[in-house]
C-alpha cells in the first residue's frame, strides 16, 4: 500500500490527544482523504466519533476547524454571516474601525469558509448534523460537492483553495438524506470489545495494574448487558470511572463485591433504580 494512501495510522498518543482506531476505521479515514469525500461517522455516543476528527488533525499535524451543529443551525451559518445590524449602527453612528460602504468589513466567514480559504489543508470537523433541521444536509451539496459558495452581498465566490478533510458525525437522531449519503464515505463505529477497550484503557492510563483493569471492564461490561437500561455507559464514561477509582485508592478486592461511584457510570435515575434491582451486591 503506498504511502501516499495511509496518510493516517490510526493511534494517537500525544500530551493534548489519545486515540486508538482500529484498523477498519483508520483504512477508512485513508478512503476517505485520497477521495477527497467527507467522511460520515456513526455510533452510539461515547464510541469517539467527534474526537476522531481531533486525532486525525493531531497526527497529520493539521489545523482543526469546528463546526458544532444545533437544531437552529443553517447551512448558510457555515459559509459566511453578514452583520446587517453592526453595518445600520454604523451608518447611524459612525465607526473607527469599519468603512460602512465597504461590505467586506461586514462579511465573517463560518467555519466552512475559513477552512475554503486556509493556505494549507484543515481538518473540517461538521459535528452532530443530525441536529439540523432535515433540509441542512441537504443544503450542503453544492459547498461539499464543488468546494466552493457564493457570497451574494459582494457577489464573489470562495472556493476552496486546498479541499479540506472533512469529518462529519451523527448520532441517527435522523435519516440523512440519499443524495447527501452518496457524496460521503460512510462508517459506523462498533462498540469496542473487551479487549480492543483495555488497550484504550492503558492507553490512558499506562500505569493501571491489571487486575484492576480486568475486575472495571468486568462491571462495566456487565452494566452493558441490561437491555432495559436508557443510556448505556460510554468509553468516556469508563475512563472518567477508572480515573475516579485510582485517585479514591479503591483496591481489586474492594471491587470484587461493590461498584463504587456508580454515578460516574449510570446518568439516569430510571437506570439507576433498574441496575440497583438487577445487581445482587452493594452499590
Amino acid at each position: 500500500m503506498s504511502q501516499s494512501f495511509n496518510q493516517f495510522k490510526g493511534d494517537v498518543n500525544t500530551d493534548r490527544i489519545k486515540y486508538i482506531a482500529d484498523p477498519q476505521l483508520r483504512n477508512i479515514v485513508n478512503v476517505s482523504i485520497a477521495l477527497g469525500r467527507p467522511l460520515l461517522v456513526k455510533g452510539e455516543p461515547g464510541t469517539g466519533k467527534t474526537l476522531l476528527a481531533h486525532a486525525i488533525a493531531e497526527a497529520l499535524g493539521k489545523r482543526l476547524i469546528i463546526w458544532n451543529i444545533k437544531s437552529t443551525t443553517e447551512a448558510i451559518d457555515g459559509c459566511y454571516m453578514y452583520d446587517t445590524v453592526q453595518r445600520l449602527n454604523d451608518s447611524r453612528f459612525g465607526s473607527d474601525e469599519r468603512d460602512v460602504n465597504n461590505i467586506h468589513d461586514y462579511i465573517t466567514l463560518g467555519p466552512l469558509g475559513e477552512a475554503f480559504v486556509s493556505e494549507e489543508q484543515c481538518v473540517l470537523l461538521i459535528d452532530e448534523i443530525d441536529k439540523a433541521d432535515i433540509e441542512f444536509p441537504n443544503d450542503l451539496l453544492q459547498e461539499l460537492d464543488v468546494m466552493e459558495f457564493y457570497i451574494k452581498e459582494t457577489r464573489e465566490f470562495i472556493k476552496a483553495k486546498t479541499r479540506p478533510i472533512v469529518i462529519i458525525t451523527s448520532n441517527n437522531e435522523k435519516e440523512l438524506p440519499d443524495a447527501f449519503l452518496r457524496r460521503c464515505v460512510f462508517h459506523y463505529i462498533e462498540f469496542p470489545s473487551k479487549e480492543f477497550m483495555a488497550e484504550i484503557c492503558k492507553l490512558h492510563y499506562p500505569n493501571l495494574k491489571e487486575n484492576l483493569l480486568n475486575q472495571c471492564l468486568k462491571h462495566f461490561y456487565m452494566l452493558r448487558t441490561i437491555t432495559q437500561l436508557r443510556k448505556m455507559p460510554s468509553t468516556s464514561e469508563l475512563l472518567d470511572w477508572i480515573g475516579v477509582l485510582l485517585k479514591s485508592g479503591i483496591t481489586v478486592d474492594e471491587m470484587k463485591h461493590h461498584i463504587p461511584f456508580l454515578g460516574v457510570l449510570i446518568k439516569k435515575e430510571k437506570d439507576l433504580e433498574i441496575v440497583l434491582d438487577k445487581v445482587k451486591f452493594p452499590i
